[in-house]
């Protein structure tokens, strides 16, 4: 799994791990969240597009049972078949991003609790001002979602800074170097991981 703040690259990432372990000939399940093909998957995204709001219990609320569905329909079934899953974002995201939001952390981490724990997850430390300036980059032209913005994306960040301490196997890479440094970094541990 990789994490991290919106602008950090995580989706970059993931997409480069996925082209990495292609080449080496291992089947791979590339994947995010939230998805796109549930219904709590699509109502989220018309709240984080904020089309239509709601309160950040119910949003949570939302999180937990489309990730539920992708684990059900997605995720096990790759696992059984010994394929290797990579997910753009998991229950890090609601974790740090529903407590930043009001929502309980240990309420998130109760509702979150039944679903798998990954094998290792690498979470991308990237400072605030550094995402917005990515994201101003990358959508010029469009309105930024929901959690855009400096001060809401400093109170994710302290969510997520707690997390290499309460779970196992949660790697931070240091996200403001170079796309190429930072893989680099992953694809090492990566490596090491799966002795490839």
């Amino acid at each position: 799994m990789i994490e991290g703040l919106d602008g950090s690259g995580q989706s970059t990432q993931t997409n480069l791990l996925n082209d990495f372990l292609i080449k080496k000939e291992l089947k791979i399940v590339l994947t995010k969240e939230p998805t796109k093909d549930s219904e709590a998957g699509r109502k989220i995204r018309e709240v984080l597009d904020k089309k239509e709001k709601m309160e950040p219990a119910q949003l949570q609320e939302l999180f937990a049972q489309d990730r539920k569905e992708h684990l059900e329909k997605e995720i096990a079934p790759a696992l059984k078949e010994g394929k290797i899953v990579i997910s753009d974002r998991y229950f890090f995201s609601s974790f740090a991003y529903g407590a930043a939001s009001g929502a309980d952390l240990d309420w998130l981490m109760k509702i979150n609790n039944n679903f798998l724990l990954p094998d290792i997850t690498f979470l991308l430390k990237v400072s605030p001002e550094v995402c917005i300036e990515r994201i101003q980059k990358r959508n010029q032209d469009s309105e930024r979602t929901l959690f855009e913005e400096k001060e809401k994306l400093a109170k994710v960040w302290n969510f997520y800074k707690i997390f290499p301490n309460r779970f196992e196997n949660v790697v931070v890479i240091n996200g403001e170097k170079s796309i190429e440094e930072v893989f680099e970094e992953i694809k090492k541990i990566i490596i090491k991981e799966l002795k490839i």
